[in-house]
């Protein structure tokens, strides 16, 4: 069944964003939103929750595909490489980062990132490369089905999907929220 969008949108403003949404946000918040409609709403709606928890962080609430703070200084994936002489630090909506991250996100999306890694701005690449890489397991192995199924829940360990254990109770924590959005609205 569809979200509830009016519920949705009120609920996570008051309990995630202080009262006040941008447009940037509600834009991705809604392509999130769309996505999971369209694609996964048979899902585990946990899923949708974590997706969104982990956004809220890795974009700084911001929910727009935004560039690593620093743009990867000091760290290896933060180097121009060949064949373009481009840094692969973090981008979009999870921060994808490396090199060959970008080459199988390319595949994914249909477009070369490894030529131009900024397109993993754009908000319809980066809802795709959010999704994928998440149900898939394409960033660190570790999928969503891993700790939402049936018989497991763990929302601190979902973390090891994109960056060990960083932050997780507060991403956990995020992601209740969303779920009680979620879940109030759906059938």
């Amino acid at each position: 069944m569809a979200i509830n969008r009016t519920f949705f949108f009120s609920e996570v403003r008051a309990t995630l964003f202080a009262g006040r949404l941008t447009p940037g946000q509600t834009r991705g918040l809604t392509a999130i939103l769309d996505h999971w409609e369209q694609a996964h709403a048979r899902s585990d709606d946990r899923w949708l929750a974590y997706m969104l928890a982990t956004v809220h962080h890795e974009t700084d609430k911001k929910f727009v595909g935004i560039r690593e703070y620093g743009l990867g200084r000091g760290r290896p994936y933060g180097r121009p490489v060949p064949p373009y002489g481009h840094a692969y630090y973090g981008r979009g909506f999870v921060q994808l980062t490396w090199q060959a991250n970008y080459q199988k996100m390319s595949a994914v999306c249909g477009v070369d990132l490894v030529a131009n890694p900024d397109l993993a701005l754009e908000l319809g690449i980066c809802t795709r490369i959010l999704f994928h890489g998440m149900i898939n397991g394409s960033f660190t192995g570790r999928r969503l089905a891993d700790y939402f199924s049936p018989a497991r829940e763990d929302w601190v360990q979902a973390r090891r999907i994109i960056n060990a254990l960083d932050k997780a109770h507060l991403i956990a924590d995020h992601a209740h929220r969303f779920y009680a959005a979620i879940s109030y609205t759906t059938g």
